[in-house]
């Protein structure tokens, strides 16, 4: 690593970050007070779409922020496009879906744009990179452990010209939005073949019949506008036309899809964590006990510096993963992913619960986004793989490679 230099951004890249931390100082964190009125006017039940949302939408096309996760749309690789990601996540229930960045759509955009038949691209993925509809990935069940793919036990089963699809899926986010119109599901096509080829993935129509959206679960009490939704499929049929890629691939298939949306979930952490730094500071300033300032206390000192290292650490980690993926390629990186997406976590947890303690009650209160932002980020140590399967798979790896210096 001795001499390391990222590539500089282009300057169309240059443009467009600078253009993203104008759309979020100016018009998506003052549209976060709106968005929550609508929300608690309508109830954690409620999940229809706060007007704010569509016209950040439209705001966002205008200034050309729409689609920018997508090489193939936007021109930028993935180390262009990390600054930007992480800008939205300042604001993770604006500013992501604002610029059609949203998980999991953007993921399921990935999968259509890599495996998607030509009839898949027209008719689902068009209308999620125009942000007309909204899509679901169901992957999860809750009766097997789940961050071993190969327990998946939802059965996919082919009568003549179509899949009947029966299991019990949860934590299905984007399920419950009304936007949402159809589900990529992962489930077992042949479980007598080799482990790996046993599973496919298929999409299905949310108006399937057979399909029912059950109920929505919170993540630390707190209900999104989008829904982590049990979904269950009883005996639901679709073409065989509709697996996506091929028959058995569904688990290469997922490692495709998970590489690029586990390093956008990570670069949209060090969003919310520098927020989160921003929010402790201004805290710590503002705040006099013991007849001083926050700031003036050495604690508080400590808490800050340690927050800085952190988020610079994961951040030049999530950018140096972000240039292997644009240059090797996403089997090149998959260790640098698991690495990041087990460090940047972390440090945004780390940063988020300083800044909670720093603001004492209304650190948990609603009064501040850092509750909701907590939450969000300590679920993230658990999906798209929990940290224990990364460190798994990264001792795997060293376990196997060659020692530098003799021992």
């Amino acid at each position: 690593m001795s001499g390391y230099v990222l590539p500089e951004p282009s300057p169309r890249a240059a443009e467009l970050r600078s253009a993203m931390e104008q759309f979020v100082r100016e018009r998506v964190l003052p549209a976060e007070a709106a968005y929550a009125e609508y929300r608690r006017s309508a109830g954690p039940d409620d999940h229809t779409v706060p007007p704010v949302v569509e016209e950040l939408k439209r705001e966002a096309k205008a200034a050309g922020l729409w689609n920018l996760f997508l090489p193939a749309e936007s021109g930028l690789t993935q180390l262009e496009y990390a600054p930007i990601a992480e800008l939205s996540g300042w604001s993770l229930e604006l500013a992501p879906e604002a610029i059609n960045g949203q998980a999991p759509d953007t993921g399921n955009m990935e999968l259509l744009h890599l495996l998607g038949s030509d009839e898949q691209r027209r008719d689902w993925l068009k209308p999620l990179l125009d942000g007309e509809i909204r899509s679901a990935f169901a992957m999860t069940e809750p009766d097997v452990a789940s961050s071993d793919a190969t327990n998946i036990a939802t059965r996919i089963e082919r009568d003549g010209d179509e899949y009947v699809i029966t299991g019990r899926k949860w934590w299905t986010s984007g399920a419950m939005d009304p936007r949402c119109a159809f589900f990529i599901v992962m489930g077992k096509t042949d479980p007598s073949a080799p482990a790996h080829r046993q599973q496919s993935m298929v999409l299905v129509p949310r108006d399937t019949p057979g399909v029912e959206v059950v109920r929505d679960h919170p993540v630390f009490g707190h209900h999104d506008q989008h829904g982590h939704a049990e979904v269950t499929f009883t005996g639901a049929r679709v073409p065989v036309t509709n697996v996506i890629g091929e028959e058995g691939g569904g688990f290469a298939a997922a490692q495709a899809r998970l590489g690029p949306g586990r390093i956008h979930h990570c670069m949209r952490a060090l969003g919310a964590a520098e927020r989160a730094l921003a929010l402790l500071v201004r805290r710590a300033k503002d705040r006099v006990a013991f007849g001083a300032p926050l700031a003036e206390q050495g604690v508080v000192q400590h808490q800050i510096a340690e927050s800085r290292l952190e988020i610079e650490q994961a951040r030049l980690l999530c950018h140096h993963t972000a240039h292997v993926i644009d240059t090797e390629g996403n089997k090149a990186a998959r260790n640098l992913v698991a690495m990041a997406k087990i460090a940047v976590p972390r440090a945004a947890t780390s940063v988020i619960d300083r800044a909670i303690q720093v603001h004492g009650g209304a650190g948990v209160s609603d009064t501040t986004p850092l509750a909701a932002m907590y939450g969000w980020h300590r679920a993230m140590r658990l999906f798209d793989g929990p940290d224990e399967v990364h460190l798994r798979s990264l001792a795997k790896a060293e376990l196997r490679a060659t020692p530098i210096l003799p021992a």
